[in-house]
């Protein structure tokens, strides 16, 4: 085959090129468009122009459709949508598209207050939750924006996706970690304080840390909702909220503990109770059974601390608590955990 046939060939196979930028808030939340040209919304973004690389595009679509300069140079996953995958009119004869999806980072006040939206084509942005993607955004999109967001919280590299899906999905994927609504606690941490007397105590939790400095995450096989371990308090616990997190720990995750130290707690101004929490050693984590309490057997994971966090909204007093776990694994002699996968441990292990 001579160049200009083979050229021929390679031209009548081209695909159409996309770039996107997924933008998030400091509560995990995620930044979407409402367009003039379509009725749902979008990641920033669009088509790769001629000679330009897909990074190149990310950094020039978010500079004309949010008035912001800031060059990506972290992709979280690679889409290829098939023809078949996106609704188009027929005239249009959409042969495919390769569509890269970059990181644009966690915004703060500043950078949100910053967003000018491109006037005749952006009509505004929100932030929304995770879980409202799919109502928000067409179907292929909100596949693609989740399993984005989670390559990102996963931190294992790009994602390649085809129609929004992995090749090779994760245990987040595959559980479906922020389909569902994430636990939403904004509530006041108060570090090492007791619990006043007269304030019930509601819940029980851990942050109970492997070896390498990873903690433990309880996933909802149904709902891919996450938990820390623990629960709340039964009568034959005797009012003792330590004995609750034992107890509550070998029901939901078959987890043992060692070195359980009080962190604080956080308080509810709506509903006065007290939510525990604690840091802890696991020494072992046996076979998986279902928690007696929900009929549940929940998918264990271990995670970083910061990792983990994302998998809840607790707004800005997360980061209060982080500093009181960190605080607690240093006195348990626990190393502090480098970006990494999560792992799903189903088998026994004992450290």
């Amino acid at each position: 085959m001579n160049e200009e046939a083979y050229g021929a060939l390679r031209a009548s196979h081209a695909l159409w090129a996309g770039t996107s930028v997924l933008i998030t808030d400091r509560r995990g939340r995620v930044l979407l468009q409402s367009v003039t040209y379509r009725p749902t919304r979008l990641l920033t973004g669009g088509a790769v122009d001629k000679g330009e690389s897909p990074a190149q595009g990310a950094t020039r679509e978010m500079e004309e459709e949010l008035g912001v300069l800031a060059p990506v140079t972290c992709g979280l996953a690679v889409d290829w949508v098939s023809p078949t995958g996106r609704t188009t009119p027929p005239a249009m004869r959409f042969p495919g598209e390769l569509l890269h999806v970059f990181d644009g980072g966690v915004w703060d006040e500043d950078q949100i207050a910053a967003i000018r939206p491109r006037p005749g084509e952006i009509d505004g942005i929100d932030f929304v939750e995770p879980a409202e993607l799919p109502a928000l955004m067409s179907p292929g999109d909100a596949r693609r924006a989740l399993s984005a967001l989670r390559a990102r919280i996963n931190g294992g590299g790009p994602a390649f996706l085809e129609d929004g899906l992995p090749i090779a999905p994760t245990v987040l994927d595959r559980v479906g970690v922020l389909r569902t609504a994430r636990a939403r606690h904004h509530f006041p941490f108060h570090h090492a304080r007791r619990v006043p007397d007269g304030l019930a105590v509601r819940q029980s939790w851990a942050w109970a840390f492997a070896p390498d400095g990873r903690v433990l995450v309880l996933l909802e096989p149904d709902t891919g909702a996450a938990c820390l371990p623990g629960g709340t308090p039964e009568p034959e616990d005797r009012a003792d909220p330590e004995t609750t997190l034992i107890r509550e720990a070998r029901e939901e995750a078959a987890a043992e503990l060692t070195g359980i130290r009080y962190l604080g707690y956080l308080s509810d101004p709506g509903d006065p109770c007290a939510r525990v929490r604690y840091a802890a050693a696991l020494t072992s984590l046996g076979s998986t059974t279902a928690d007696p309490a929900t009929g549940r057997t929940y998918v264990r994971i271990l995670a970083t601390p910061e990792q983990a966090v994302e998998f809840f909204d607790w707004g800005l007093p997360a980061a209060e608590q982080l500093q009181a776990v960190h605080q607690a694994r240093v006195i348990l002699g626990i190393p502090r955990a480098g970006r990494q996968p999560v792992t799903e441990v189903s088998a026994p292990i004992a450290w």
